[in-house]
């Protein structure tokens, strides 16, 4: 965990199941403490099987209001902090010719949506860099997994939320469009039917699974995006999903 002084609610559901739960305090934006956090555990237990990638952040907001920095700290969670962590454990996983590596995508990583072009790009990123890692560990025993669930209400969009400076202006262009745009998403966010536990047993599914798959999508709604983007004309699609999408925010 980044802060340990929030490990309270996971201390009390591992007492509650009776688990042993070893917690470290780890920054996937810190290489070198992330470096340090895996080898500690390599040398305490000989090596390590699964590395389950779930460290996220997004910033809300019209890519013209957003600050380099804002999307740069995107990216240094979601993309190169998944990187950090891959590095560390690969020459264990190397080594022992076995090993599992799960990344929680998105369906952001599939399909974009309004004011979230930096969420999204960094997860469309992590696609292109799971799908190719796959190909260069999978002789060496290793299966890697992505998991691109459908929106999940955690704290991402609530304590966690995170919106741009920018965003927040009354004299940017955008300002009426990006608030449409929130109030249409706290009422999607409110009715998903996806849980954190759907993620968490897709999740178990690629750790345990004899052949995993590459992609496992979580989630009614997001399965029946896939499944329309894939079969349906693109011009269809767009004009069904994306145009639709576009009428509700600048109606």
């Amino acid at each position: 965990m980044r802060d340990l002084s929030r490990r309270a609610a996971l201390d009390e559901e591992a007492a509650r199941r009776k688990l042993s739960v070893r917690i470290e305090p780890l920054d996937v934006t810190d290489p070198a403490g992330a470096k340090a956090v895996v080898q500690s555990l390599i040398d305490r237990h000989g090596g390590i099987y699964g590395l389950v990638n779930n460290g996220g952040t997004q910033v809300r907001g019209y890519f013209e209001d957003l600050t380099d920095a804002e999307i740069r700290s995107v990216f240094d969670v979601n993309l190169f902090g998944t990187m950090t962590m891959v590095r560390a454990v690969l020459p264990a996983m190397r080594a022992s010719r076995q090993g599992r590596i799960v990344i929680v995508s998105s369906v952001g990583g599939i399909l974009g949506s309004l004011a979230l072009s930096a969420y999204c790009a960094s997860k469309h990123a992590l696609e292109g860099f799971g799908e190719a890692l796959s190909l260069e560990v999978c002789a060496l025993g290793i299966h890697l997994t992505l998991v691109e669930p459908a929106i999940v209400q955690t704290e991402i969009w609530g304590a966690n939320r995170r919106v741009a400076k920018g965003a927040l202006d009354p004299a940017s262009p955008n300002f009426k469009w990006f608030n449409a745009a929130e109030r249409l998403t706290d009422r999607v966010v409110a009715s998903a039917p996806t849980t954190a536990n759907d993620v968490a047993r897709t999740v178990h599914t690629a750790l345990s699974a004899r052949r995993p798959r590459l992609r496992y999508v979580v989630g009614r709604r997001a399965s029946l995006l896939v499944t329309l983007r894939r079969y349906l004309p693109e011009s269809l699609f767009e004009r069904l999903y994306f145009g639709e999408l576009v009428r509700r925010v600048t109606k």
